[in-house]
């Protein structure tokens, strides 16, 4: 999304990626999922996943969205 109009906010699993969109869109934050797949031999051989997300969000929405994330890392700390 070079050149766009949105931001990436998060890259990480599928759970907690659905997580905050969830968040997100109780604040009314219509957010933009980019999947991603990686070669399946480098994620075998070290043991990571082979699938992760990325979280986009308007620049407009940037501290509505950052603060709804923040809130979210609270409540999961607590």
């Amino acid at each position: 999304m070079k050149d766009s109009n949105y931001i990436k906010i998060y890259t990480g699993s599928l759970v907690t990626t659905q997580r905050i969109i969830s968040e997100l869109d109780k604040v009314g934050i219509s957010a933009v999922v980019k999947e991603q797949s990686e070669t399946g031999l480098i994620a075998d051989v070290f043991g990571g996943s082979r699938d992760f997300q990325e979280v986009f969000v308007h620049k407009d929405e940037l501290e509505a969205a950052t603060k709804a994330i923040k809130d979210l890392t609270s409540e999961l700390e607590a």
